[in-house]
This record gives C-alpha cells, sequence and structure tokens, in this order.
C-alpha cells in the first residue's frame, strides 16, 4: 500500500509524498482518497463510521464557526478584521443571494447561501493545508493533502440539501398542481410525452451537476498535484522531479488561489437560483 513522506523543505512546504514512489512504478496517488474506518459506528445497516472525509468536515465546520465569531462579531467601530468580515458579507448578500433568490425571501435564505459558501470554502481551503492525516509511515502519523469535497458522498450530500429545499420551497409557495405545471414549457399537446420526462429528469440532472461539478473540480486538483510531485520519484529522474515540482507549485498556487473560492462561490449562487426559480417559476 502506498504511504506519504513530508517533502521537508520544498516550495509547498509539507505537501506528501507516498513513500511507495521511490520504488519504480508502485506510485498511486488515488490511495489519499481512500476513505477507512478511524472510529467504526454501525446502526444496524447503517454505516456511521468516522473516516478522513468526516474529519474534515468537522474541521471544515469549526473553522467557518471560528470566521463567523472573529471577522463578523464588531463593536460598532470597523477595523482590518471586521472589514474582511464586512467584504464576505457583501460577497454573500449582493453577488450570491440577491442574483437568486427573490427580494422577500432574502432574509429566509440568505444565512443558508451565506453559510454554505462560507462552509464549502473552508473546507476546500483546508483540502490544501498538510495536514498528518496521511497512511503512517512506520507506524508515524504523516503530513497529506485532502479534501473533503473530492468525496462523491459529501458532495451529493451538501446538493441534496439544495435540492430539497428547492422542492419543499416550491410546493410551499404555488402548490403542488401550480409549482409542477411550472416545470412544463408552452409546447403543442403531441409533445407533451416526449417533453415531460425530459423535463422531469433535467430537475434531477441539476443535482447531479451540482454535486459532480464541485467535486471533479476538487479531485482533479489534488491528483494533479499529487501526480506531478510523485512523477520524478517514479521515474527516478532528478530533472523530471524538479519540473514536476514546479508544475505542482503551479497547480497549488492556482487551485488555492482561483479554484477553492470559484467553486464554493459557484454552489452557493447556483443553490440561490434553483430555490428562487422555484418561489417564483415565472421569473
Amino acid at each position: 500500500m502506498t504511504r506519504v513522506r513530508t517533502l521537508g523543505g520544498a516550495a509547498l512546504l509539507a505537501l506528501a509524498v507516498p513513500s511507495s514512489a521511490f520504488a519504480r512504478g508502485t506510485f498511486d496517488p488515488s490511495v489519499e482518497f481512500e476513505q477507512h474506518a478511524w472510529i467504526p459506528i454501525h446502526l444496524g445497516p447503517l454505516d456511521l463510521s468516522v473516516t478522513k472525509a468526516v474529519v474534515y468536515l468537522w474541521l471544515g465546520a469549526a473553522l467557518s464557526i471560528l470566521l463567523g465569531v472573529v471577522l463578523m462579531r464588531g463593536r460598532g467601530r470597523l477595523n482590518r478584521r471586521e472589514t474582511v468580515g464586512e467584504l464576505i458579507y457583501d460577497v454573500a448578500q449582493t453577488q450570491v443571494a440577491e442574483q437568486g433568490l427573490p427580494t422577500k425571501h432574502l432574509a429566509r435564505w440568505f444565512p443558508y447561501v451565506a453559510t454554505l459558501m462560507i462552509f464549502i470554502f473552508m473546507v476546500n481551503l483546508i483540502g490544501f493545508v498538510p495536514l498528518p492525516f496521511g497512511e503512517k509511515y512506520h507506524g508515524l502519523p504523516t503530513f497529506g493533502i485532502y479534501a473533503a469535497t473530492s468525496s462523491l458522498a459529501v458532495t451529493l450530500a451538501l446538493a441534496l440539501m439544495t435540492f430539497v429545499f428547492t422542492h419543499v420551497e416550491g410546493i410551499r409557495w404555488n402548490g403542488p398542481v401550480k409549482y409542477f405545471r411550472s416545470w412544463i414549457p408552452e409546447v403543442p399537446k403531441a409533445m407533451l410525452p416526449l417533453i415531460v420526462p425530459l423535463e422531469i429528469l433535467g430537475q434531477f440532472m441539476r443535482l447531479i451537476s451540482l454535486s459532480v461539478r464541485l467535486y471533479a473540480n476538487m479531485l482533479a486538483g489534488h491528483m494533479l498535484i499529487l501526480t506531478f510531485i510523485g512523477l520524478g520519484f517514479v521515474l527516478t529522474n532528478v530533472a523530471v522531479a524538479f519540473f514536476g515540482m514546479l508544475f505542482a507549485t503551479l497547480f497549488y498556487l492556482f487551485e488555492v488561489v482561483i479554484v477553492v473560492g470559484i467553486q464554493a462561490f459557484i454552489f452557493a449562487a447556483l443553490s440561490a437560483i434553483y430555490i428562487g426559480s422555484a418561489i417564483e417559476p415565472e421569473h
């Protein structure tokens, strides 16, 4: 099984390298994304075991709460710290909530989409911080990078919340008949047998696209970074190792500076749009 060893003194400081990568042809970055039960919890057929993804979600939740407490609890006089909090609040309100939600429903759904954006951002961000949760090396914990949002189960659970809220609100404000009728465009009756299944499928495709977009972007970014790091060790070539580390650093910076925030913003913005369009389907 591939093991992970810390890269001391590298440009990324502590990006994990599987120890077996030093042997030619045995490097497999996908091992870092395997889920093992750290604390087994089984309730009948339900497997509620604590895994690496669960721990990262706990860390993301704790940091999201800490971010709100530190940046957004002022005493009436703005300082630099509270200014950052105001900026985050402004983006969540004007660029996410107000763009997708009806004005009269902002107070109800703004907390959800804002929390979603901040939580996903923090989970994505700590996914690029080397933490001692990698595969053990000679019984010792090793540092590695891993994002809970690179697990489809996590992103699907987040997408399911938006999916359920969307249709519950649509039915609540329009009634079931009017809401489900709003799915069907004005077409000749002869085309309805074709259009209706496509429209229903389109609603479920929202769920798939929302979850897969976040999952695929985070997984691909981590896989590229780990692959470039391990490339030189697999080929046992110093020049390849140097360029591998260079490209890994570039991808790392790209993911941290751009992808982490963009993916959180897109997920929250689409959630706001889906909920808003269900509440007022005519818009």
